[in-house]
């Protein structure tokens, strides 16, 4: 999915601030090309990708057939909503509200 970065934060993940960052919250990450790759708990593969100065994309693939427990998954949706508020400055209320605007606006 694709997300707004907030204004002058692209500062704070430029470089290899970002693959810092993922490797804090996640405990690991690879540079695949130009996206980085990492996986944690129930989520098999979070694939990162800049597309610009304000705009990050964040894809993210499930384990499949895992008998996973309600904690688990718990975890692994608070640690990704961690990271996209720690890349795009934005936290989960706010990036749901520009989310929903594009939609009304229909750019989504």
């Amino acid at each position: 999915m694709e997300y707004d970065i907030k204004k002058g934060w692209f500062k704070n993940i430029e470089g290899d601030l970002l693959k810092a960052m993922m490797a804090d919250v996640f405990g690991n990450v690879e540079q695949d090309g130009d996206s980085l790759v990492s996986s944690y708990g129930v989520l098999e593969r979070i694939e990162v990708k800049v597309l610009a100065k304000d705009k990050l994309d964040i894809t993210t693939v499930n384990k499949c057939g895992c008998e996973a427990d309600d904690a688990a998954i718990l975890d692994s949706k608070r640690r990704l909503n961690e990271f996209a508020e720690k890349a795009t400055g934005f936290d989960a209320k706010a990036r749901m509200k520009r989310a929903q605007k594009k939609a009304k606006e229909g750019k989504l």
